[in-house]
């Protein structure tokens, strides 16, 4: 059956929709029935206290400028907007709460980089791709709207999500750079987001965009459910890029169908410990993605994947407070507690 879609442009408060829900990791037999999410008694004390040790990691990291670091990716703008989205997250605003300071440092340096033409990125060489930059940032600054007095926020969100727009290729995606050319699902992922999140604050977003970026995704789809890397060309599934292509869909008001059947059959795979088949070369992106897919899924999907992805996730925390990543430990420090505080998180763009 097709997926059925809720208007994109119509909503603000999504509910959910989907009634397949797996008994375990393993099984393959889906059962209709749905429960509430054990939601908030998931996120246990020993979770709370890791959470915050991980955001007082991050505070010492912050550099005079707003970015965050010393290593090869400092004045990365998605690292700095995934680092306030942590500090969000956990009840902070601009200015206010334990890290009120630390956030009006991250929209500073987001704002501060922020071109005429709209597109948000340092020029620097430290980036997996501009476009990555760009996404994470706006949706940084669309998260943080509405709870901060910057001057020039609202006009340079409304000018990156234009850029957004307007550099869709003829597929449905954007890739590396803000430009018309090829298309991935990563990249994609990344704009879909920023326009939902920039969506939720009242900037507009036409219909068509969101519609032909979901296509481009849905037309990534292999046949065991997993997703390719590109649309136009055979390329194998795999964990990471399979949970934030599920994640776009939900954002664009699709609850249910044969396409999220079988990618949330197919993430299911991949439990968080129990072996590893999960990528660890994309660790934190995959499960930043793959909890808020179970998030959205509900029920047996979250009440079987949070707990597994908790408990991986506070073994691995060091002493300092972090957690490691080869890209930087403020980027995997700031991923594990946004993964670890979906359940009580503040952020508007994780609400179901």
């Amino acid at each position: 059956m097709p997926c059925t879609r809720r208007s994109f442009l119509s909503e603000l408060a999504f509910t959910l929709g989907v009634g397949a829900g797996l008994p375990s990791f393993a099984s393959a037999q889906a059962d209709d029935s749905r429960r509430e999410s054990s939601g908030k008694n998931l996120f246990t004390e020993k979770t709370r206290k890791a959470v915050d040790t991980g955001l007082a990691y991050l505070a010492t990291r912050q550099t005079g400028d707003g970015s965050f670091g010393i290593g090869p990716y400092q004045s990365n703008l998605a690292v700095c907007g995934l680092c306030g989205m942590a500090f969000l997250s956990a009840g902070s605003l601009p200015g206010r709460g334990k890290y009120g300071s630390q956030l009006n440092g991250c929209i500073d340096y987001v704002l501060a980089n922020a071109r005429a033409s709209g597109f948000i990125q340092t020029g620097e060489q430290n980036t997996r791709g501009p476009m990555y930059e760009h996404g994470f940032a706006t949706l940084f600054l669309a998260e943080v709207y509405g709870t901060s007095p910057k001057p020039g926020l609202r006009e340079k969100l409304s000018k990156a999500v234009q850029l957004i727009i307007n550099t869709q290729n003829q597929e449905g995606g954007w890739r590396y750079e803000p430009r018309r050319d090829e298309a991935d699902i990563s990249v994609t992922v990344c704009q879909v987001m920023a326009l939902r999140a920039a969506h939720n604050t009242g900037v507009f977003v036409p219909k068509a965009t969101i519609d032909q970026a979901i296509a481009y995704i849905e037309r990534c789809q292999n046949n065991d459910g997993g997703f390719a890397y590109m649309a136009n060309q055979p390329g194998e599934s795999r964990f990471p890029r399979s949970a934030a292509a599920l994640v776009a869909m939900y954002n664009a008001g699709i609850y249910e169908g044969t396409v999220l059947t079988k990618g949330l059959d197919y993430v299911m795979q991949f439990p968080p410990g129990q072996n590893r088949r999960d990528d660890r070369q994309y660790f934190f992106y995959g499960h930043y993605y793959a909890v808020q897919a179970m998030w959205h899924a509900g029920g047996r999907y979250w009440d079987a994947w949070y707990p597994a992805i908790r408990d991986a996730l506070l073994s691995e925390q060091r002493d300092t407070g972090a957690w490691s990543d080869a890209i930087s430990s403020e980027y995997g420090t700031a991923m594990a507690c946004l993964i670890l505080r979906m359940p009580e998180s503040y952020l508007p763009i994780f609400e179901r």
